[in-house]
């Protein structure tokens, strides 16, 4: 039996302490929080997305940075041996709309509940306001940890402190802090999975638009960087939702250095030819009207203005005064309206965070630091992140419970 300090009381951490205690280790849960889960709380609106029930392969292909480097941990705790895993210890959960897997009560705290009692009933020694000062290492090899000024040995640490965002919940970045002490490295820190700043004024003149089928390409001078189908919502700096989260991720890496376009094409049921022929349809009914008042079977009523100046056309104009061209012009404003993107919001309304300790610094099969022996990872702090859909919660449980499980 070994002693075990496991840092971090959120999915991963969790986990880990589940596992290493289930293995019979001695284990000391900390947390700097007055309660388990608080980030894991909000996570999925509050109800918890707990994972993605896809094939396996269709996970791998929703992990952004390092998925390689999650082959054993996928495949040593695959989505279906989580939801096995929620099950057993009390908790059904239901699969929605792309796959997504929540407790079927909706709420996340059903979540934290059970997964505090398995910890209770295997006597996992849970600390609640403490936080680790520092590791106290020999010869490579960890030793114990300081903890509110004081020293407690061990044979092993666990660190799932997680990342940069939603710092309230306590992902305060100070667990990095410690482990550039021990010499080891993070990549840069992005937050991820966050909403888009728009350099125009049109969403902010849009704010609270939520659009539901639209096409979205991201592109830079020479190329389309990501595209997808699904959900978008206007707010006063920009865009979000579910399809623009997604898109953050993909190409955070590309935002500071290059001007990149959101082109958005609001009717991708539509060609370019049937969309004329709609509109041309709309305008026989409104004939004598002002283009501004003829546009409301086609569009929500807030996006007509930002539309009709988007495709320069005034909007005082009547509808039998308006041009082939004009109406052309139109058409190519609804299938490509574009916007540029100027950043991201910070880290406070990142999801997750891009960026962690390298990789190439722990060992992939176990998730134990290659330069301390008895140094081992979980979660966030990982430099692997997702997309939305339950992909990230799934890498937490995953690198969590390899952590607690690798510990001899």
């Amino acid at each position: 039996m070994s002693k075990v300090i496991v840092a971090g009381a959120g999915p991963a951490g969790m986990m880990a302490a589940i596992q290493s205690a289930g293995a019979g280790h001695e284990v000391t849960l900390i947390e700097h929080n007055e309660k388990l889960g608080k980030k894991l709380f909000i996570t999925g609106k509050g109800r918890c997305n707990i994972t993605n029930s896809s094939e396996i392969e269709e996970v791998f292909e929703n992990i952004v940075t390092n998925p390689k480097f999650m082959y054993s941990a996928l495949y040593t705790f695959t989505n279906q041996a989580v939801i096995d895993f929620f099950e057993e210890i009390g908790l059904p959960v239901k699969i929605e709309r792309g796959n997504r897997v929540f407790p079927s009560s909706d709420k996340s705290s059903d979540v934290i509940k059970v997964l505090e009692k398995k910890l209770k009933e295997l006597g996992v020694r849970i600390k609640l306001k403490h936080n680790i000062d520092s590791l106290i290492i020999e010869d490579d090899i960890i030793k114990g940890a300081v903890i509110n000024g004081k020293t407690l040995y061990t044979d092993a640490v666990i660190m799932a402190t997680g990342g940069l965002s939603y710092s309230s919940t306590g992902s305060d970045g100070s667990g990095f802090d410690i482990l550039n002490k021990t010499g080891h490295t993070t990549t840069k820190f992005m937050p991820a999975l966050v909403p888009l700043v728009i350099k125009e004024n049109y969403p902010k003149e849009m704010q609270g638009v939520s659009l539901k089928n639209v096409e979205i390409k991201i592109m830079n001078e020479k190329k389309c960087l990501y595209s997808a189908f699904g959900e978008m919502l206007f707010t006063h700096f920009g865009v979000s939702g579910p399809i623009i989260l997604s898109a953050s991720s993909k190409i955070i890496k590309y935002i500071e250095n290059n001007q990149l376009k959101l082109v958005i094409d609001l009717k991708p049921a539509l060609s370019e030819e049937q969309l004329d022929a709609r509109i041309i349809r709309d305008f026989e009914i409104n004939i004598n009207r002002d283009l501004k008042n003829s546009l409301d079977r086609l569009l929500p009523k807030k996006m007509i203005p930002c539309i009709i100046q988007y495709s320069e056309i005034p909007e005082t104009k009547k509808i039998h005064e308006i041009t082939k061209e004009e109406r052309r012009r139109l058409v190519n404003s609804i299938k490509e309206f574009s916007l540029t993107i100027s950043g991201t919001r910070g880290f406070d309304e990142a999801i997750i965070t891009h960026g962690g300790i390298n990789v190439k610094e722990i060992n992939p099969a176990t998730m134990e630091s290659k330069k301390i022996k008895g140094l081992y990872f979980a979660g966030e702090m990982i430099d692997v992140d997702a997309f939305t859909g339950g992909y990230n919660l799934q890498i937490a449980w995953s690198t969590g419970y390899l952590a607690g499980n690798s510990i001899v």
